[in-house]
């Protein structure tokens, strides 16, 4: 019964927070009507979930999230550092082929939203055959290391969330 009215928890329970954080103001009335939403909006989309994406480890979740929020930070201090003092001519942008081995449609998205959040690196397309992902890179001399950063930092850990 609880999965019938709740079926998708986790959706439920971010479209309660940002329907507060979008009011922004923390009142009885809008705690309700944020639970009403939390509980009807899941109910009508269910049906277009039909495999919805189970998360293994849910606090392998929160690590990857405060992973890629250090990494924002830091990459900026960094992108903000080459563009202040590295010389156009000897700035290197780099295309990267980054092979995957990620089956999940949602665990690639997650990948390659987390790779155009990052300042310095933009997923520009996904192969066809889900196979590999192109990404930009704003200055590096070495791809090769792009690549391994991204899969050893990334990837592995949403294959541990993800499948």
């Amino acid at each position: 019964m609880l999965t019938r009215l709740i079926p998708h928890p986790l959706l439920s329970l971010t479209l309660v927070f940002v329907w507060l954080g979008l009011v922004n103001t923390f009142t009885l009335g809008n705690l309700l009507l944020g639970g009403f939403l939390a509980i009807v909006i899941p109910m009508l989309t269910a049906p277009y979930w039909p495999n919805r994406p189970k998360i293994g480890k849910p606090l392998k979740g929160l690590e990857y999230v405060l992973i890629v929020l250090w990494d924002i930070v830091v990459a900026n201090v960094q992108v903000a550092a080459i563009i202040l003092f590295k010389r156009q001519k000897n700035i290197r942008s780099q295309w990267v082929v980054m092979p995957l081995e990620l089956h999940s449609a949602e665990a690639i998205t997650v990948l390659a939203g987390t790779i155009t959040m990052t300042p310095g690196t933009v997923s520009a397309t996904l192969a066809a055959d889900g196979g590999s992902i192109l990404v930009h890179c704003l200055h590096t001399d070495d791809t090769d290391a792009v690549r391994d950063e991204i899969k050893t930092r990334y990837e592995r850990r949403l294959k541990e969330i993800f499948e």
